[in-house]
């Protein structure tokens, strides 16, 4: 039986499980594997050089799939902003009409997209900032639980709380982010009062995705214990995989007096990060990891992934039926 929620119905899918634009990973591949499967695949604008080959690989994944597919938009703190501007207008002139926005101060972005008829999905790791959102009039909120890989915000606060408090606050839609990689994770988080959720660790685990075999296998090792949160000291909490490099982060913010951005700059490089899933050295660089590495036991092709998530929510959810005692009356 198909799963239909507000999700699946706004964004013309199948199967109520969103792609999260990652890093060096959103890309054509496995964005149209994804979409294709039922799904929603998300290309990542910042993995592209510029603009202009964002546009490239819009069009790509166009010749790869006829779906749905979406592009994320995240704002960075940096001193030398990407042209956010010139990726939102190259997305939107080659007719993507569903955006994930992320990070500080995305108004003027949201109002872009939304004054060229598109859908806006917004993460998001409190209510309050999930309000905020609403306000600017985004369609779809992502809220992203303490479990997350990136960034989890600095309250905390578990998806089994945050969840249930966005069914009692938010009128937006909403997805669950953070910690599901699986059919009971996509069955909870319905019974939580999300119209879907996002999957992103789960997705760098599969046959599509582009990072090298090594890095899969070593997510398929790992254990819900394999991950680590580094600039804690410097209120940007990040969830990433415990490696040399992150451990050695985590040693220097440590240090007697705290440390400084500075101070890690080297060890953090995004470009060390990348050497990661090109040469499949673990502890290359730091990467981002969710705390669903626990749960990933296998490789398999996002096909197969999305059925046996859809098969197994039906079962989920017919098998909680025998639990409710129906009166005789």
């Amino acid at each position: 039986m198909p799963i239909i929620t507000p999700l699946t119905k706004l964004l013309n899918i199948r199967i109520p499980v969103v792609q999260g634009g990652m890093q060096w990973v959103g890309l054509p591949k496995l964005v149209a594997a994804v979409s294709n499967a039922g799904g929603l695949g998300i290309i990542t604008a910042l993995t592209q050089p510029n603009p202009a080959a964002l546009r490239n690989a819009i069009k790509e994944t166009r010749t790869l799939t006829s779906k749905p597919f979406g592009v994320n938009i995240t704002l960075l703190p940096s001193i030398n902003p990407p042209d956010y501007a010139g990726y939102a207008r190259a997305a939107v002139e080659e007719g993507v009409k569903i955006f994930e926005t992320a990070g500080n101060s995305p108004g003027e972005l949201i109002k872009y997209f939304k004054s060229n008829g598109c859908v806006v999905i917004h993460k998001c790791t409190t209510i309050r900032h999930a309000q905020s959102a609403a306000k600017l009039g985004v369609d779809v909120l992502s809220i992203d639980g303490f479990e997350c890989a990136g960034h989890p915000g600095e309250q905390d606060i578990g998806g089994l709380v945050l969840l249930a408090r966005a069914a009692q606050d938010l009128k937006v839609p909403y997805l669950a982010s953070g910690g599901i990689a699986d059919a009971r994770g996509v069955a909870a988080a319905l019974a939580l009062g999300a119209s879907g959720v996002n999957m992103g660790t789960r997705f760098m685990c599969t046959v599509e995705s582009p990072i090298h075999e090594n890095i899969k296998k070593t997510i398929v090792k790992s254990s819900e214990q394999d991950t680590v949160h580094i600039f804690r000291t410097l209120h940007n909490t990040a969830r990433v995989f415990k490696n040399k490099v992150s451990l050695e982060v985590v040693s220097i913010e440590r240090r007697p007096g705290g440390a400084k951005f500075e101070d890690v700059r080297e060890l953090v490089s995004g470009q060390r990060g990348r050497l990661v899933y090109e040469t499949g050295d673990p502890d290359a660089g730091i990467w981002s990891a969710g705390i669903a590495v626990g749960l990933i036991n296998d490789i398999p092709t996002c096909e197969d992934l999305l059925r046996t998530i859809e098969k197994g929510v039906e079962d989920v959810i017919t098998n909680l039926n025998t639990v409710v005692v129906k009166s005789k009356l």
